[in-house]
């Protein structure tokens, strides 16, 4: 069946286990983590893919993705439904030769070459699924067009003290990358790689397969698909980026970032409509908001019913927040319940959770002497807490208590 050829293919990596995210991520891809009132963490780059007007998106899943596929659909809620191009979920597939769990990114997408190769793209855009940034890739394709290059890597100026998390980037004068060290202990530079990367197809095609054969790799993009461009003398360059771009790969980022939504300071705007973030959301009527309702500096989704006290924290759809309970600095995910008296204090609340009457779930940081012994409190999807239960800062609950 002969494809329509498409200058440019997004390949995203939804993949990942999620295992920071404990309790939020045992029974689904880290992906489809709701987040920011009614979106999900996918909504941002399948968004940035229409917007970038790019229309073929491959979404490479493999662990828990039940809740991701069904989210994903035919794509419609972003536009990607469409004859030719559109979304695509690529689960691991059994193939003659056997082997079928992905077994590292680049894994992932040589698993997909002839996905790609439907399409017989000049560029391939490879994306990470669990970061909230609002970026135009179509630029980044220009860029590494007029610099010709094989590969071009996004890049973000980060705290020194922060570049041994990530994969660092050393660049020459004319911003081509002369060195890739992935986790450096003495980092050289504080250019970080945001895991978003443009190559031309040919080469990469190239690669993937010399990777594959290659019985000593670990089949990974950082540790060997960039190293080995590099001591290939490819031309490798970097794109700088400079706008909101977090990483929600752990809990306290998870929470930060879901407040930096309530942050006018934050350049992170979900309101603007010239770049919308498109999302499934259902339909339900408007929230609701009692007599006894205290409501401040907080997000309320659609079909809320709130009778009790809500301070900076955002409640997606469907939540029920009872007389008398309290929430704070805290994020309560769809359709979960929080009953009469209930304290919820810099906690975040998985999906269709019951919060029993009077618990007391997290602790403001301030009446906590040793520092360290904080954190933000977690309660998985689907759990019931029961009455008067108490969950201490940091506790990661993810069976009914």
């Amino acid at each position: 069946m002969n494809h329509i050829k498409k200058e440019c293919v997004a390949m995203l990596l939804a993949g990942g286990q999620g295992s920071r995210l404990y309790a939020l991520t045992q029974d689904m891809a880290k992906p489809a983590v709701p987040y920011g009132g009614k979106y999900r963490i996918i909504d941002f780059p399948l968004s940035n893919c229409v917007n970038s007007g790019i229309d073929t998106v491959g979404v490479l899943t493999q662990y828990q993705p039940m809740v991701l596929n069904e989210y994903i659909g035919n794509g419609q809620p972003w536009g990607l439904d469409r004859a030719h191009g559109g979304v695509h979920v690529l689960p691991p597939y059994e193939s003659k030769a056997g082997k079928s769990w992905y077994s590292g990114t680049a894994n992932a997408i040589y698993q997909n070459i002839s996905f790609v190769d439907r399409y017989n793209p000049e560029y391939v855009v490879v994306l990470a699924g669990d970061h909230i940034y609002k970026m135009d890739y179509s630029k980044m394709v220009d860029f590494h067009k007029t610099h010709n290059a094989d590969a071009t890597i996004a890049v973000l100026e980060v705290p020194w003290e922060e570049a041994p998390r990530f994969g660092i980037m050393s660049t020459d004068e004319n911003g081509n990358i002369t060195e890739f060290a992935e986790k450096p202990a003495e980092p050289k530079s504080n250019l970080a790689s945001m895991g978003i990367y443009v190559f031309t197809w040919s080469k990469l095609r190239k690669h993937l397969i010399d990777n594959e054969n290659d019985a000593e790799a670990t089949k990974d993009f950082g540790k060997n698909i960039i190293p080995m461009m590099l001591n290939n003398n490819e031309k490798l360059v970097a794109y700088h980026f400079d706008g909101y771009w977090k990483d929600v790969g752990t809990i306290d980022s998870l929470w930060e970032a879901n407040m930096d939504v309530l942050d006018p300071n934050v350049p992170l705007d979900l309101l603007d409509d010239s770049w919308k973030i498109y999302s499934r959301n259902p339909v339900m009527p408007p929230h609701y908001a009692g007599e006894s309702s205290k409501i401040e500096n907080s997000m309320i989704a659609e079909g809320c019913d709130i009778n009790g006290t809500i301070d900076f924290s955002l409640l997606f759809a469907g939540v029920v927040v009872e007389e008398g309970a309290i929430v704070r600095d805290s994020i309560i995910m769809p359709n979960s319940v929080i009953k009469k008296g209930a304290i919820i204090e810099y906690a975040i609340i998985g999906e269709d959770c019951v919060i029993g009457e009077g618990a007391h779930i997290g602790e403001r940081p301030e009446l906590i002497e040793d520092k360290s012994q904080w954190g933000v409190a977690v309660v998985g999807h689907h759990v019931n807490v029961s009455d008067k239960a108490v969950a201490p800062p940091k506790a990661m609950i993810s069976k009914d208590i």
